[in-house]
This record gives structure tokens, C-alpha cells and sequence, in this order.
């Protein structure tokens, strides 16, 4: 199945301030999310930035936070974004068959939105090196078990230029500066 860019949105899933030092390989994820934001904001791809409980984990970390410019996130207290009614709607009235989702934790909140995304009849694209969680195995994990729910692996680049789809514009020469 093709992905394409007028058919596509994405979901930001909690990569938050006091959540990040616990998360393995932190630094690189969170440079590779910037990176993926940045990409989706120069396709014109609509990003839903989700916090869980940002009282207690905080707001999402500057670097995300630049390339958004202004944003407003959407909060919630349940594991599963999709279970914030909220958020639900939000995402219903893009009017988007695919969800490009990454974040954290792999293994819990990314998870289990990506389960009721599906279920909901969403086409899911994880992306894989910008999904975390604390332990290795846990992300491993996830990820599998996402994949077997029907979700499709992807990388942020892979994603990016299949978005793309062809060379020789204006567009191309941005997404591939970025990327290098």
C-alpha cells in the first residue's frame, strides 16, 4: 500500500521533557522526531502533538517544540490517545485514512494507540527509529507486536521521500538537505 501525502496526518505521541532522560537512546530519537516533524511540516502534512498528563511529565522538549512553532497539544491521562475523546476528534476531522505515528513509550501509550487506530480503520505507518522506550526489549517488543496488529514499519526517511514520491522540485531539495 502506497502512502501518500493528500491521504496522511500524524501523531506525536508523548516525547515530553521529564520523560526523555529515562528513555533509551533519548538524544538520537528525539534529533530523529525533529527531524521526521520538520520533514511533515515542509510535505504539508498535518502533525497532532499528544502530552500525557504534562503536569507531572512536563511540555514536549524545546527542539520539538521550535520546529512546531505554534502548536497546541492535545492532553490526556489515558494510555491509549485514541481513548481522549478529544484527541479522537481531532484526528477524525482531518479526514485522513493514514496516521503516521511515533513517540513514547513503544511498549505502552504508542502502543495501544496504534492497536485502536487500527481497529478504528486507520492505515498506521510506525515509524521505528522514533518510537522509545526505557528498556531495548520493550521497544522490540512493541514494535513486533504492532506490526502483527496490521501496522506498517517505516523509517523517518523512508517515510519522507515515499511521501515525496519524485525528485527535481523545490520540495525534494528540501526534504533531502534535511535528511543528509
Amino acid at each position: 500500500m502506497r502512502i501518500l501525502r493528500e491521504d496522511t496526518a500524524a501523531l506525536l505521541i508523548d516525547v515530553q521533557e521529564r520523560l526523555l532522560p529515562a528513555i533509551n537512546k533519548a538524544e538520537e530519537t528525539l534529533a530523529l522526531t525533529a527531524r521526521l516533524v520538520k520533514g511533515l511540516q515542509i510535505l504539508e502534512i498535518p502533525v497532532v502533538a499528544v502530552r500525557q498528563y504534562p503536569k507531572g511529565l512536563g511540555d514536549l522538549p524545546p527542539q520539538l517544540q521550535e520546529v512546531l512553532g505554534q502548536y497546541t497539544p492535545s492532553d490526556k491521562v489515558t494510555f491509549s490517545a485514541w481513548d481522549t475523546e478529544e484527541i479522537a476528534r481531532r484526528v477524525r476531522s482531518l479526514g485522513k485514512k493514514n496516521l503516521i505515528v511515533f513517540g513514547t513509550e513503544a511498549h505502552v501509550c504508542v502502543l495501544q494507540t496504534v492497536i485502536d487506530l487500527i481497529a478504528a480503520g486507520y492505515n498506521v505507518v510506525l515509524v521505528a527509529d522514533c518510537v522509545g522506550s526505557r528498556q531495548p526489549y520493550d521497544r522490540e517488543i512493541a514494535l513486533r507486536r504492532a506490526e502483527k496488529e496490521g501496522a506498517l514499519l517505516a523509517t523517518s526517511e523512508s517515510i519522507l521521500f515515499e511521501l515525496l514520491r519524485k525528485a527535481a522540485t523545490d520540495t525534494f531539495k528540501q526534504i533531502s538537505a534535511l535528511v543528509k
